[in-house]
């Protein structure tokens, strides 16, 4: 979901209680606070030497230890307003990926890319999920699309690409 979108739909459901899924029917607990939003410039080199740059906005929620019994999600008023004051001091980049940084005790700390939203009732909920790393220089390099489903096979992919001889860095 780019940031655009994010604002759109937030600003289309003012009125309803914020709430995220970080992973199937596991939510942010209601006592989540947003601590901090990035905006990150990513000037990237992969491994078949290609360079690459985009932006992304990356925001926080952290679960805070002193509100453990607290029940009321965080209202999407309250979130754009927040969101908005940020803007203010920097601006976004509108067009880039935005992402959410989550971690609790039963789940690692990780960028979670937007899946899909719903609503239901009086609730807004964005759907979060993690994208698997990926060579981005697989034809280049000479790695297969296909799925790697042996060891062996692994082996020789990585093998491949880690030759001398080959394209990769």
């Amino acid at each position: 979901m780019k940031t655009q979108e994010l604002f759109s739909v937030l600003e289309q459901h003012q009125d309803k209680t914020l709430l995220f899924e970080y992973t199937a029917n596991k939510f942010v607990g209601a006592n989540y606070h947003i601590t901090e939003v990035k905006h990150v410039k990513i000037d990237s080199v992969d491994c078949g030497a290609q360079t690459d740059s985009w932006n992304e906005t990356i925001i926080q929620l952290w679960e805070s230890p002193l509100e453990k019994n607290k029940t009321e999600h965080m209202s999407v008023l309250k979130a754009l307003s927040i969101l908005n004051t940020v803007g203010k001091k920097k601006s976004y980049d509108l067009d880039s990926e935005v992402k959410f940084e989550y971690s609790n005790a039963s789940f690692h700390t990780a960028q979670l890319f937007v899946n899909d939203f719903k609503i239901e009732n009086d609730s807004l909920t964005f759907q979060l999920g993690i994208e698997k790393t990926d060579c981005k220089a697989k034809e280049l390099c000479g790695i297969p699309e296909v799925v790697i489903s042996t060891l062996e096979t692994a082996n020789e992919a990585v093998d491949a690409c880690c030759d001398p001889n080959s394209n990769c860095c």
